[in-house]
């Protein structure tokens, strides 16, 4: 059975976002998903959320890892402090740039771009207007991160690709987790 970790970003990705939503689908076809809440989402500590991620990562073992906005730093984190195995899949859905100057945030910060991301195969998503991420720094992100043009899909006004943008349900998502487990 494929295992699938999920990690959010701030503030949680409560249901109608993307991730709540693909966690839901997941559930339905006997996929195991592992997807915490991380504590204090509002105003998040990043070493109690690398333990709590850890946590996560130790008891699913997953085969995928799908992470969104502040859930990328998170497991870049954890990249960097070695403190993860090589998974199959990883996708990377809206990194945010050094968002230091949200002080709620801002001991995850500064970040090194990791020089391994523990996976096998890699997906970056961005968008071509997320205010917290440009377009360029975008492309600086895939070169830093070693990525190859097919291993990064901008979206087209996505916003930051949650449920204010309009990513609730997003059936791109799940075929592709789908695809995966041929």
């Amino acid at each position: 059975m494929k295992k699938v970790l999920m990690l959010h970003g701030w503030k949680g990705s409560p249901s109608p976002h993307w991730q709540a939503w693909l966690w839901d689908e997941l559930e339905k076809v006997n996929v195991k998903v592992s997807f915490p809440k991380l504590s204090n989402n509002e105003l998040p500590d990043k070493a109690v959320w690398i333990n709590e991620a850890l946590k996560a990562y130790t008891e699913c073992e997953p085969d995928i890892v799908i992470t969104h906005s502040l859930g990328c730093t998170l497991w870049f984190h954890m990249c960097n402090e070695k403190l993860v195995k090589s998974v199959k899949h990883l996708l990377l859905v809206a990194p945010p740039r050094d968002l230091s100057e949200y002080k709620e945030i801002a001991s995850f910060f500064p970040i090194t771009t990791p020089k391994d991301l523990y996976a096998q195969e890699k997906l970056l998503i961005t968008s071509t207007n997320d205010p917290y991420l440009s377009e360029e720094e975008a492309k600086k992100l895939e070169e830093d991160l070693g990525l190859n043009s097919w291993d990064h899909k901008p979206l087209i006004d996505a916003g930051h690709v949650n449920s204010e943008s309009g990513y609730g349900e997003w059936t791109w998502v799940l075929e592709w987790v789908k695809s995966r487990y041929v």
